[in-house]
């Protein structure tokens, strides 16, 4: 039997204390979206590749892709908190500190999902109206948790990595963000540093249950997932694109169309999956739990998505 490690568990639960915030009173406190501001950073959205935009449209490239990046929150923390609830269970007559830790991240997933709603409620008020956001919550966390918990815990690792990477290296020190939304990646940050680690700890203890075949058919999921992945984002990215194209202010001709297009989807991959499975920490992890020839399968699976992950090591 794995080890519960307590005290792990137990720092995620006083850190989850001491950095606990509410939506209305620390984050949203009365304010809009400022237009003026971009709501992602370059490095994010990829902007500076559309030579052709002016800077206003590279702002507004930016509140588009803003936008779906907060819907996209909403979308992953509805199957993850799904997951965090399933997990608790195994721990409901057991370690009450690791249960009383999960029974924190689950309740942070919600009131996340609640911020991200509030987020696109006021984004919707300001931007022009023909936004979509195409994938269904449900319908997607149906799918992610039809397969087994470890090709979930690791694809919710590299989310929750992913979204702390941005918010340091990113959105943390770019003068030209809105405050707002700096505030809502601020506070999200907060509390994704606890969230990470827990999933490494579940992940551990649900890989030491886990037999070399179910392994090895988990790895298998894992790529499933995560070119489910990539085709939500390629949905999401000629919706954006598309929307882009008709709202911002002029006539964009067949090579500006086709570049918006393309570089909306680029930046996706970057902001959802290359980022995440880049990330050293993701890597290392992976790496102690599977084999070089595990590894190489993700790698060829995933070459036209991110360079081979070995490399980012």
């Amino acid at each position: 039997m794995h080890p519960i490690p307590t005290e792990r568990f137990a720092r995620c639960i006083a850190a989850s204390k001491r950095v606990r915030w509410n939506i209305d009173a620390d984050i949203i406190r009365d304010r809009r979206f400022d237009l003026a501001k971009k709501f992602l950073p370059d490095g994010l959205t990829l902007a500076r590749r559309l030579g052709f935009l002016t800077p206003a449209e590279r702002r507004y490239f930016s509140q588009v892709q803003g936008r779906t990046y907060a819907n996209m929150f909403a979308l992953v923390e509805r199957f993850i908190n799904a997951k965090v609830l399933e997990l608790s269970r195994d721990h409901w007559l057991g370690d009450q500190v690791a249960l009383e830790a999960l029974v924190r991240f689950s309740d942070e997933e919600l009131k996340h999902q609640a911020l991200f709603r509030r987020v696109e409620s006021l984004i919707a008020e300001a931007m022009p109206a023909g936004y979509s956001f195409a994938p269904d919550p449900n319908e997607v966390a149906g799918v992610v948790l039809s397969k087994s918990s470890w090709a979930v815990l690791a694809l919710t690792l590299q989310i929750e990595l992913f979204s702390q990477a941005h918010y340091r290296e990113s959105i943390h020190e770019d003068p030209e963000l809105s405050e707002l939304t700096r505030d809502v990646f601020l506070f999200h940050w907060k509390e994704e540093s606890q969230h990470a680690v827990m999933d490494e700890l579940e992940w551990r203890r649900i890989d030491v249950a886990t037999t070399s075949a179910q392994r090895d058919q988990a790895v298998d999921e894992l790529i499933e997932l995560l070119a489910a992945v990539d085709e939500i984002i390629q949905t999401q990215a000629s919706a954006d694109s598309h929307y882009f194209r008709r709202t911002c202010g002029r006539p964009l001709d067949a090579s500006e169309t086709d570049a918006v297009q393309r570089v909306m989807f680029d930046a996706y991959r970057l902001q959802y999956i290359a980022s995440g499975l880049r990330h050293p920490y993701f890597v290392a992890t992976l790496a102690s739990m599977t084999t070089e020839a595990q590894r190489e399968r993700i790698d060829n699976a995933l070459s036209h998505v991110v360079p081979p992950m070995r490399r980012a090591v």
